[in-house]
């Protein structure tokens, strides 16, 4: 819940530097999975902090971003469910990103050396700005 709030103040920031005073009238963030973010309390969060700030937002849609795992030694391709993944391990991948070296394995050769594709992080997507508010 704490690591929402951080995540919530710094995308306030970002769209606050952004926006220049200007309202937002939409805003699209991609949240990769492989972080477990809770939305609700991420949404809850960012919609206090902005309207603290005194940011005018319309609406905010998010978005999931699947994860993409590539191995290093053959190559090969993949996209865990982290439906299936144990909640602890989701936990755990949540606050450390990279601990999903430890659970994770190439499914064709079994190698530990891959690459996070996609699916990991926070991003907007699409921020547009109301130029004629009424």
């Amino acid at each position: 819940m704490v690591h929402e709030w951080a995540l919530a103040e710094a995308i306030a920031e970002y769209i606050e530097q952004q926006a220049k005073g200007r309202p937002v009238k939409k805003l699209v963030i991609s949240l990769g999975v492989l972080q477990s973010i809770d939305r609700e309390i991420l949404d809850f969060a960012l919609k206090n902090i902005l309207d603290e700030r005194n940011v005018r937002i319309g609406s905010i849609e998010y978005v999931d971003e699947e994860v993409v795992l590539r191995c290093k030694r053959c190559g090969y391709e993949w996209k865990p469910s982290m439906n299936e993944v144990d909640e602890s391990i989701r936990e755990a991948i949540h606050f450390v990103p990279e601990a999903v070296y430890s659970y994770f394995k190439c499914p064709r050769c079994g190698s530990r050396d891959f690459e996070i594709e996609s699916g990991r992080g926070i991003s907007i997507k699409e921020m547009v700005f109301d130029e004629h508010p009424k």
